[in-house]
């Protein structure tokens, strides 16, 4: 099948890359020629594991490529639309300006019996009002909404073999049209049991948002058992493993720490607050409370370090990690970036690495100190704070860190490190929500 994919960002690099994986052929179109330019050549401008060997392969094969000409979609099938949805300057809404000028421009190139199909995450009842405006454009085309649940550093894994497929299609003929158009396009899925749930609009442009939602909140609920915990003298580690136990609740997602991040959570549960306000409810006022608890974590790990190193202004304080997760470079909303940010601001040197986050963390925050490995931010280091959980760091030796660190003062912003272990070897331990 002949597919486009509209927007080449994180979302639609991937998507693209995948679909031509999967036997399509696959054109990518995006406005920034520099981005296009480097997936062309079979490099993805951003870290994700597994997408250069699949995008290097689409490329070679001739069954992949990208450009920054709209016309190219022409003679597509299926389009897909997988571009931005970043907060309205000034409010929590989405800014769906991309969205539109996305379908808007793709209009002209659509023929009768074309499905474009939106991969974006946006308010409901947007679906409905653009699958409107593609029927106008073409007696056939029609449009589907079918969400993507990437999780970053399984993107690659999360597209070609997701847990679900979700279609959200207009009622009737045209709906069991556009079904088994989807359908085509993600057969060797579904061939291995993949389940696909088909709904209406409404309800699939729900399902992203309230995933997000519940993951965010069961977050934020464990953070918030971490803040009781320090009041206490409890452990919230073996708290999470007792009520992980329970299979109402379930283990995953219930670990404290610094708090969420990244390009969805943050933003896609103050959209969906923000558009249930536009809808006159106050459902998810919740929603603002699972916000603060999040954006506290960040507050305790600044004072956390101010408790071990007495005077921030003067000290030096080795960062380790500034993504907001591991396996990916991506520092937007981060938590780690936003605590050094902080402690730079108060005076503090602050010496930072992470393995492929110090270029992308450098654009937004250039007058930290990026050092090329490990040994060179923890050498003369006052204290030491781990805040991405990347593998390197949680296998950490404490003797060697005391051996290079000025002072043995550890600040563990993941609850990743072994306390004993660390305290054996002679350092002051602070997690968050541990004794």
């Amino acid at each position: 099948m002949r597919i486009s994919v509209i927007g080449c960002g994180y979302l639609g690099a991937v998507h693209a890359a995948c679909m031509a994986e999967l036997g399509h052929d696959v054109v990518g179109i995006d406005v920034d020629e520099r981005k296009v330019a480097e997936l062309s050549a079979g490099r993805a401008p951003f870290f994700e594991p597994g997408l250069p060997e699949v995008l290097q392969r689409a490329t070679e094969s001739g069954r992949l490529r990208f450009t920054t000409d709209m016309a190219e979609a022409a003679g597509a099938q299926v389009h897909f639309v997988a571009v931005g949805t970043p907060q309205t300057a000034g409010s929590h809404a989405a800014d769906l300006t991309y969205v539109d000028a996305a379908v808007t421009g793709l209009l002209p190139h659509l023929a009768d019996g074309d499905l474009v199909v939106g991969k974006s995450t946006v308010p409901v009842g947007t679906a409905a009002r653009l699958g409107e405006l593609v029927r106008a454009s073409s007696d056939g085309a029609d449009l589907a909404w079918n969400p993507e649940f990437l999780r970053e550093g399984f993107a690659v894994q999360d597209t070609v073999s997701p847990d679900r497929f979700v279609y959200g299609v207009p009622a009737g003929q045209p709906g069991e049209r556009a079904t088994a158009l989807l359908d085509e396009v993600y057969a060797k899925a579904l061939a291995t049991g993949t389940p696909r749930i088909v709904t209406d609009y409404a309800t699939a442009e729900l399902v992203k948002v309230s995933a997000n939602a519940f993951l965010a909140t069961k977050i934020s609920f464990i953070n918030a058992m971490a803040e009781i915990a320090e009041a206490t003298g409890a452990d919230v580690t073996q708290l999470a493993d007792a009520i992980g136990h329970d299979a109402r609740i379930g283990r995953r997602f219930l670990n404290a720490g610094l708090g969420f991040g990244g390009g969805c959570l943050p933003k896609d549960i103050r959209a969906f607050q923000a558009r249930a306000d536009e809808l006159g409810l106050r459902s998810l006022d919740f929603l603002a409370d699972v916000d603060a608890v999040n954006l506290r974590r960040r507050d305790r790990v600044v004072s956390l370090a101010e408790e071990l190193v007495g005077t921030v202004s003067g000290s030096r304080i080795a960062v380790l990690g500034v993504a907001f997760k591991p396996d990916s470079d991506d520092v937007r909303d981060s938590p780690a970036l936003d605590v050094a940010r902080r402690l730079h601001a108060a005076g503090a040197h602050v010496a930072v690495f992470d393995p492929e986050a110090n270029a992308t963390a450098a654009r937004l925050a250039p007058d930290l100190d990026y050092v090329a490995d490990a040994t060179a931010a923890l050498r003369g280091a006052d204290a030491v704070l781990v805040l991405t959980e990347w593998p390197e760091f949680r296998q950490l030796d404490p003797a060697l860190v005391g051996e290079l660190a000025a002072h043995r003062r550890v600040v563990d912003g993941r609850n990743v490190l072994d306390p004993a272990a660390w305290r054996a070897a002679g350092f002051e331990y602070r997690g968050l929500g541990r004794p």
